[in-house]
């Protein structure tokens, strides 16, 4: 386990490595080539989630093999700190996140952000480029207000006090189903609902107006085809966003669909869908 600094309180934000040592790997690519057979992959995960929980089983495909991957949990989730005065807004993630990389020495990286961790991701390729050499974004919201059934906009119903203290945090668990509540208790109910409020307003400019004006990074968002279409696809092609859905995947597209998730990870692009 690693950590770095992320607040001038000595908060921490740690997180795991491996290489990526998937069977059937080629000799260009095998473990035998050591983590520096490709970028650093880093994953983010989603609001109240967890890394390796959502992204080990995408580590082990012979896709990602030789690779150096790295589980980065956020400020408020799993085993990174929470602390009582931060902000969590997706800003003040994304410097938490800066500040992982940076101890990491990881340059030009493959970030792959699930969820709130796509808008994560977006917001640091455009205050840290040079952290980031390819940004896959999967079912991010890209807009403020999403639809009320979002887990953000649920908890953001609720005041502060309602939440960590009334019960809201509680009935929150039973709503989201078992899958979810296994990593949403481990987080904690402040960084939640705070989270959650800021996840709901956005940023300024907008997620989506960063993604589309990032093109100095490559960029792949993932949409699950259970989800429906992604609205406003076509300008984010015509940005040169590669916009992939993904067969057979709802919201968790690397639970749904391991293979193209990770075929994506590893540097396809629409191709994947073709093989």
């Amino acid at each position: 386990m690693r950590e770095a600094r992320f607040d001038a309180r000595g908060s921490v934000i740690r997180w795991t490595e491996a290489s990526g040592t998937g069977p059937g790997a080629g000799p260009d690519v095998g473990p035998e080539a050591g983590p520096g057979a490709g970028p650093a992959t880093v994953f983010v995960h989603g609001f109240g989630s967890i890394s390796a929980v959502y992204h080990a089983h995408i580590a082990a495909r012979p896709e990602l093999a030789g690779r150096r991957i790295l589980f980065v949990d956020l400020p408020g989730h799993g085993i990174s700190d929470r602390p009582a005065d931060f902000g969590y807004t997706l800003e003040d993630y994304a410097d938490a996140l800066a500040a992982a990389l940076d101890a990491a020495e990881v340059r030009g990286g493959v970030i792959a952000g699930h969820s709130m961790g796509g808008s994560i991701a977006i917001v640091l390729a455009d205050r840290r480029p040079d952290l980031v050499g390819r940004l896959v974004v999967a079912e991010a919201s890209l807009d403020p207000f999403p639809v009320a059934k979002a887990g953000s906009s649920r908890i953001a119903s609720y005041t502060e006090e309602e939440f960590v203290r009334g019960g809201g945090f509680a009935r929150v668990l039973e709503q989201v189903g078992p899958t979810w509540a296994a990593t949403m208790r481990l987080a904690d109910p402040l960084a939640l609902h705070r989270t959650a409020v800021h996840l709901v307003r956005g940023t300024e400019p907008a997620m989506r107006e960063l993604l589309l004006r990032n093109a100095r990074v490559d960029r792949v968002y993932l949409q699950g085809e259970l989800s429906g279409e992604l609205p406003g696809a076509d300008a984010l092609r015509a940005a040169g966003v590669d916009v992939v859905t993904v067969p057979g995947a709802g919201h968790n597209i690397m639970f749904d669909n391991p293979e193209v998730f990770a075929r994506v990870v590893a540097g396809a692009g629409r191709e994947v869908l073709a093989a």
